[in-house]
């Protein structure tokens, strides 16, 4: 239910962008809590993640998720599937 997109740029940092649609929830405040663990997810395995990339992460509806635990899970999954990871 997570999908990522990825394209190299021209500059020397990495760039990031969430995506969380009102398909997945009419809330703003669910959105924004998935967008924020997103967001912190990614800033731990910034250290990590290859240089002069820009990803886009899109939340699809139907993802049910419980704890933090299993959203970090799901990215790690993730982004060693996509090979972005050094």
């Amino acid at each position: 239910f997570l999908f990522l997109k990825f394209v190299k740029n021209d500059l020397k940092n990495s760039r990031f962008g969430f995506v969380v649609s009102k398909k997945f929830s009419n809330k703003a405040v669910i959105r924004n809590k998935i967008r924020r663990r997103l967001k912190a997810l990614v800033k731990t395995k910034l250290p990590d993640i290859k240089k002069s990339i820009d990803v886009v992460i899109a939340v699809r509806p139907g993802l049910k998720i419980n704890d933090f635990w299993e959203l970090e899970e799901m990215t790690n999954k993730l982004f060693q599937k996509s090979k972005i990871l050094n």
